[in-house]
């Protein structure tokens, strides 16, 4: 019988998640003890917190060299926690670079691993394949080509789904959106410039940039509280009419004609919520000099990932500029170009929806421990 897990989110989107698969595992066994990594959508759900995502939130090669003696404390007691409370398993989401190394402690102590949303092996650093063949009990992955992939690798692997199809279909619109924020019924272009500081300081003002010149749209960022003083700088200095909404991007999403997306799980969003847009990156110099000669895919969107074909464009590092930007706005304006990439969404959302996802993923653990 099972009473103790350990579970480590390391990012937002882990939070979200690990929130939902820990509330479906408590409604069929009520009883267990919950510790580990969160924010707080997994303390709501009863997970004990060791450590908070948002202080372990590294990004980038030189951002995780700069921080590595903070990570390695958080090893240390991390490892110490796990020891003390003695899980009956252990739930990993994503976060690759630090949850795989707890996997492999984790395999030295016979404590089974769970692994929930698959490291991107796909992409790069395919070596951690045999980690995870080695360590972890079953992997949940959330790309319908995930499955194979690992499958071809001996590992034990299921797909339920991506968890984000249950909140977007669930999600209803504000239908006074536009009249809380000041907006009329002009056409919207949103801007996601990113959730980190340096991804909006680098995106933001590039995008506002290239709608400075005779842009028929509102446009309106989807902002976090935290940065606002960063979207008032930013907009201040670029001395465009702009509206920023904040914690509240589906709404933006479900009112918006097209969009400029900063590459993440934003891009997946933006087409589930049927919105045309372009993805853009740019970040610093040497992380992408390095990711460059290791990353092995066609695409950076998961949107032309998961359809094996280029849908949406992707403008990358010198690539993203204002006149590019400008070239494939005009794009979408075209009614055939638009609806291509509309008849393409509805084939990804065939692809993503699979029936009560965490409650399935939630049996599949269980069932081990009857």
């Amino acid at each position: 019988m099972i009473e103790r897990i350990y579970l480590i989110a390391g990012e937002a989107s882990a939070d979200l998640h690990g929130s939902n698969l820990v509330n479906a595992i408590n409604k069929l066994h009520p009883h267990i003890q919950w510790k580990g990594w969160g924010g707080q959508k997994l303390l709501s759900q009863g997970l004990d917190i060791d450590i908070r995502y948002e202080e372990a939130n590294f990004m980038g090669f030189i951002e995780v060299i700069k921080n590595l003696p903070r990570i390695l404390h958080f090893f240390k007691i991390t490892k110490k926690s796990i020891l003390e409370f003695k899980p009956d398993a252990i739930i990993l989401i994503d976060y690759p670079g630090f949850n795989l190394r707890i996997a492999t402690w984790a395999k030295k102590y016979n404590i089974p691993v769970y692994y929930y949303i698959a490291p991107q092996v796909w992409a790069w650093k395919e070596s951690r394949v045999n980690i995870i063949r080695k360590c972890v009990k079953k992997l949940f992955v959330i790309l319908p080509f995930e499955k194979e992939y690992f499958g071809k690798h001996g590992i034990q692997v299921e797909y339920y789904g991506h968890p984000l199809m249950k909140h977007i279909i669930e999600y209803r619109p504000d239908i006074d959106f536009r009249l809380q924020n000041g907006l009329s019924n002009k056409s919207i272009i949103a801007l996601l410039p990113g959730s980190r500081i340096q991804e909006i300081k680098t995106m933001l003002p590039i995008f506002l940039q290239a709608l400075a010149k005779e842009c028929k749209h509102q446009i309106v960022i989807a902002g976090l509280t935290q940065h606002q003083a960063l979207y008032n700088e930013i907009r201040s200095e670029i001395g465009l009419k702009t509206t920023v909404v904040y914690n509240c991007t589906y709404d933006l999403l479900s009112h918006s004609r097209m969009a400029l997306v900063t590459s993440g799980t934003a891009t997946l969003e933006t087409a589930l919520f049927g919105v045309p847009q372009i993805v853009c990156y740019k970040g610093n110099s040497i992380s992408y000099f390095i990711a460059k000669r290791l990353v092995k895919v066609s695409y950076i969107s998961l949107v032309n990932l998961i359809l094996g074909r280029q849908v949406i464009s992707e403008l990358i590092q010198n690539e993203m500029n204002v006149d590019s930007i400008r070239k494939e706005l005009n794009l979408l304006i075209s009614p055939n170009h638009r609806r291509k990439i509309i008849d393409s969404y509805k084939e990804l959302n065939s692809l993503l929806y699979v029936n009560n996802t965490s409650t399935q993923i939630a049996e599949e653990i269980l069932k081990d421990f009857e």
